[in-house]
């Protein structure tokens, strides 16, 4: 069985890591902070029925019960109306962040058809990365039959990082199927 994402930090990346850039204190080695699942309704904004299942099915990916996000202010072009109901979010941490890395890296995105890697444009240059999945069927908790619409979810990897080398190089250390640099 292979090591966990918690444990492959602790016993493989730190050490890398502090030789690597040369870190004085163990505690000044990046680590990771919590990842967010996001999912923006749209149209299903206005069906009770697909914000069940957005609900359903993001709670199925990361375990956790998601939180319902309200609309800040009415927009008329998008029909929205202010405390109108326009997405799902989870935010991870601890033992639940590293099984949905786990699960992230070994199980769903080598199921992405014609994967050659993560591109490196989801860094934002503070060390944090964002990734965009536009088909929720690469997930195997997601039954292709109860699937209605197609959606997609965005995840972002909140590190401690600070730049987008260090983080870089803690994902690519855990095991992220990153692109190389150019």
């Amino acid at each position: 069985m292979t090591k966990s994402s918690k444990d492959l930090y602790k016993d493989y990346v730190v050490p890398s890591l502090i030789e690597e850039f040369g870190y004085l204190n163990p505690q000044e080695v990046p680590k990771i902070v919590k990842i967010s699942v996001n999912r923006g309704l749209g149209e299903g904004s206005r069906n009770s029925k697909e914000l069940e299942i957005s609900i359903k099915e993001i709670a199925t990916v990361t375990g956790q019960q998601p939180v319902i996000n309200l609309a800040k202010k009415s927009i008329a072009g998008f029909k929205i109306r202010d405390g109108m109901e326009v997405g799902a979010s989870v935010t991870l941490r601890k033992e639940k962040m590293y099984s949905f890395l786990d699960r992230l890296i070994h199980v769903t995105l080598p199921r992405i058809r014609d994967f050659r890697g993560i591109s490196l444009d989801g860094f934002d240059g503070r060390g944090n990365y964002n990734l965009g999945i536009k088909d929720q069927l690469i997930f195997p908790e997601i039954s292709y039959d109860e699937v209605t619409q197609m959606q997609g979810l965005d995840i972002s990897i909140v590190t401690t990082a600070k730049n987008d080398e260090e983080s870089y190089s803690l994902l690519k250390k855990l095991g992220m199927p990153l692109k190389p640099k150019v």
